[in-house]
């Protein structure tokens, strides 16, 4: 990066976080400081809502996710629709007659306070967990890429995101992430026009289409029934389902972006803003992973895309090793890329007779890289049992810096850190508000109604839960795989989640002690199933069905309990 690039990476980030803290720097009451203006429309909600979910784990990371395994990743959206849909119906008209301020009061009003607590304290284990992988995710590809001093970045992002997320609560957060998203969106196709324009002459957008589908990179949708399979069209569909309803529906970063707003219809539609775009966004951005595996078919490719992870390890007693493996890669590349433009020649031609056996060697030397690729991960290994082997995460990022122009650099390191702050600000403005509503005022019940002293415990929540979260990212460390990270944190907590708010809307007749007791042992299941699947392989399934199962458990146990129950409790809790 040169000047050019730090001045467009200051003035966009400083700029927005300090639009966000200047316009709602006098925001003093309860309501708008934790919903927002109430005059807030349908585009910012939706916007807000997107900004929440797209971290910066999401343009890092799933580029690096196209890039390795093409765009089947897609198939874990296929349920986010029907689950807004359901949203939009049952959930968000509920919370805004009632007018609550968080999703977990409603379990207090329908159930009581112990049910209330419980929901309250998974979200905020569940979605703190997650909060220090959204500071951590960027800042360790951007440290290492970049030669910043990771400890530093973790605390200067983090830092900044506390200082306007505490001055303006919900209505800054939403303030700001309008504008991220617009750089985010801006960085992202000219990042994807630019690398068009860096592909091969001749070979274009459709030429480039046809090489990735004929490697394997373009199937976004697999019908398996293999339970072993951790994105098909039914985890999609229905572990997918249930994932997107319990995130969108009990979350209280989500919750929040949505209650607020000039009326029902504005959060409706701020929601289906979502349905619409976010399957074409995230596909956009697999595709974009799967054309940079065409780009580097082309281009000297390297043989771990960690470059700086690499270097650190391949000297010493361990240089010779490292060297012939270089070797070895170079060598293979300048062979893959000869049987490539051979089955080019042939697909152009259309010799039905040598295009197969063209295709076939081609995929024969990709198959040689790929194998050499995992010797390279157990060279690292073998040098540093801690070294970092999962390097697809930092594809994107080394396209940035190698091949786009000054300026531009900028403006995307800018988009990674927008990501980051936007998704942050979510998180710490629901985890503020979540403490302070279901904690402290249910603690603290003779301060509910001074407006002042609930705004200042939310501010000191909300900068509370952002110092936590800069620790939690400093000293703990975190699953290789980023984008997948978040998604296992989130399945393990939101099928129970859900199954505890779907007994409260549609089992009328259950009471907060089945439900409270069903929702701990649902819980322990789930918790079985992760700790326990690679003692017995049975167990081991792909994540998106905890969220079904778990739902599951805590709906069947609710009803099964509740009918132990004297009638005499039940219609005393009922």
């Amino acid at each position: 990066m040169n000047s050019l690039d730090w001045i467009v990476l200051l003035v966009t980030m400083v700029g927005i976080a300090a639009y966000g803290a200047w316009h709602t720097r006098h925001t003093s009451q309860l309501d708008t400081y934790l919903k927002g203006s109430k005059t807030t429309r349908w585009g910012t909600i939706g916007i807000s809502v997107m900004a929440t979910q797209a971290s910066a784990i999401t343009f890092l990371s799933i580029p690096g996710q196209g890039f390795e395994s093409g765009l089947g990743f897609v198939q874990n959206y296929f349920g986010l629709p029907l689950a807004l849909i359901i949203v939009c119906a049952v959930f968000l008209p509920i919370y805004r007659k009632l007018g609550v301020y968080t999703a977990y009061e409603f379990l207090g009003q329908r159930f009581d306070a112990k049910t209330r607590l419980l929901g309250a304290g998974l979200f905020l284990l569940q979605r703190g967990l997650a909060a220090g992988v959204t500071i951590y995710a960027p800042a360790i590809i951007l440290a290492t890429v970049l030669g910043w001093r990771l400890d530093l970045t973790i605390i200067g992002t983090g830092l900044l995101v506390i200082i306007y997320t505490v001055t303006g609560g919900s209505e800054a957060v939403s303030l700001t992430q309008k504008w991220q998203m617009g750089v985010i969106f801006g960085g992202m196709i000219t990042a994807f026009f630019i690398l068009l324009a860096r592909l091969p002459d001749g070979l274009g957008f459709g030429g480039a289409a046809h090489l990735a589908g004929a490697m394997g990179k373009l199937q976004a949708v697999d019908f398996s029934l293999n339970p072993d399979k951790r994105y098909t069209l039914w985890t999609g569909l229905l572990g997918g389902t249930f994932l997107m309803l319990s995130y969108f529906g009990t979350d209280q970063s989500q919750v929040q972006r949505y209650i607020g707003g000039a009326a029902l219809r504005e959060g409706r539609l701020g929601l289906m803003f979502n349905a619409l775009l976010k399957i074409p966004m995230q596909f956009f951005i697999l595709l974009l992973g799967a054309l940079l595996f065409v780009f580097y078919q082309f281009q000297p490719a390297p043989v771990f895309y960690n470059r700086v992870e690499w270097q650190q390890h391949a000297t010493g007693s361990n240089a010779a090793t490292f060297r012939a493996l270089e070797e070895r890669n170079d060598t293979l590349h300048a062979v893959k890329q000869e049987k490539i433009r051979a089955w080019l020649v042939a697909r152009n031609r259309g010799d039905a007779i040598a295009e197969p056996v063209a295709r076939s060697a081609m995929l024969a030397a990709q198959a040689a890289t790929e194998t050499l690729h995992n010797e390279a991960k157990a060279a690292l290994s073998a040098a540093d049992p801690l070294a970092k082997t999962k390097d697809s995460d930092y594809v994107f990022i080394g396209f940035i810096l190698d091949q786009l122009p000054h300026g531009v650099i900028g403006l995307l390191i800018a988009v990674m850190i927008a990501a980051a702050l936007g998704s942050k600000a979510g998180e710490l403005n629901a985890l503020g508000t979540t403490t302070t509503i279901d904690l402290w005022r249910h603690f603290r019940p003779l301060a509910a109604h001074d407006e002042a002293r609930n705004v200042r415990a939310a501010k000191w929540f909300t900068a509370l839960w952002g110092l936590v979260a800069i620790a939690f990212a400093l000293f703990a460390g975190f699953a290789e795989n980023l984008i997948e990270a978040i998604n296992i944190i989130g399945s393990i907590f939101y099928g129970v989640v859900l199954g505890i708010f779907l007994a409260a809307f549609f089992l009328k007749h259950v009471g907060g002690t089945a439900v409270f007791w069903a929702a701990v042992a649902a819980q322990v299941i789930i918790f079985a199933l992760f700790f326990l699947r690679h003692r017995f392989p049975m167990l081991d399934i792909s994540y998106l069905w905890y969220n079904l199962i778990g739902c599951a458990a805590c709906v069947l146990l609710s009803l099964m309990l509740q009918a132990l129950i004297p009638a005499r409790r039940m219609n005393q809790e009922t």
